[in-house]
């Protein structure tokens, strides 16, 4: 995947008026923000988008609270870019594979050209009906391994029945989510120094039991967002996922 030259990109950025830094809790997003997804290659146009209907922008960078405040990481790697508009209408852009170093003068060109840097992405996803994991080349799946998993649904039956259903049905999910772990280790872990991200879906519970696996230990400080939303894991599901983890989450409010 080639990176575009920033001429061939929309400049939503000369529109975005004043570029300036907000505190570690500056602009938090609302509880009733509307919430969505934008495929990268659309973020400009969305933005255009945007000002047509709100008038002048301003544009703020969050920095990331993780990294502490006042930290050089901090202020050149932005949690979330904000822009507010005239007509008090804000979105806040969650900047994904992180760190970033925007361009002060011209920050949402920088950020489309951040999004258009080609990644190799790791995806774990863990249900009690199955497994999958997957190595990505940008949108392209290049090694992968999927695998199903039989686990007994609840019962409404009591007593001492009811406990030995508790005890076969957690003694499946463990056996389950061990093969999950087996998968992880020959597919992602051999990958771990070239990936950028690891992005897990499915069941949390069973994601953090698969990755409880002391082996897989290195590919713990690549996990980043988005957690997947994902029926039980087949193939198809695997390949449809960079419609979710190459998006852009935004948050608009009103």
């Amino acid at each position: 995947m080639l990176e575009p030259e920033p001429a061939e990109l929309p400049e939503p950025a000369e529109r975005a008026g004043p570029v300036e830094r907000a505190g570690p809790v500056g602009y938090p997003i609302p509880q009733d923000a509307r919430r969505l997804s934008v495929p990268a290659a659309r973020l400009p146009k969305w933005l255009d988008g945007f000002a047509d209907r709100h008038g002048s922008l301003r544009t703020w960078l969050v920095p990331d609270p993780a990294l502490g405040q006042g930290s050089p990481e901090q202020d050149g790697s932005p949690e979330r870019v904000v822009i507010s508009a005239a007509d008090g209408s804000t979105v806040w852009i969650e900047v994904p594979f992180r760190p970033w170093q925007p361009e002060a003068s011209r920050p949402l060109t920088s950020l489309q050209l951040h999004l258009n840097q080609p990644r190799r992405i790791g995806v774990l996803l863990v249900r009690r009906g199955g497994y999958a994991a997957g190595v990505f080349d940008g949108s392209e799946l290049v090694s992968s391994k999927v695998g199903s998993a039989y686990v007994q649904g609840t019962t409404k039956a009591g007593g001492w029945s009811q406990q030995r259903f508790a005890r076969r049905r957690a003694n499946q999910a463990r056996h389950a989510f061990g093969e999950a772990a087996e998968v992880a280790v020959r597919i992602l872990l051999p990958e771990a120094n070239r990936l950028a991200a690891l992005i897990c879906g499915g069941d949390r519970a069973a994601v953090e039991a698969a990755l409880s696996d002391p082996r897989l230990a290195p590919l713990l400080p690549l996990r980043s967002p988005p957690f997947l939303a994902v029926p039980d894991p087949r193939l198809k599901v695997l390949q449809a996922t960079p419609e979710q983890f190459l998006a852009v989450s935004l948050a608009i409010h009103p």
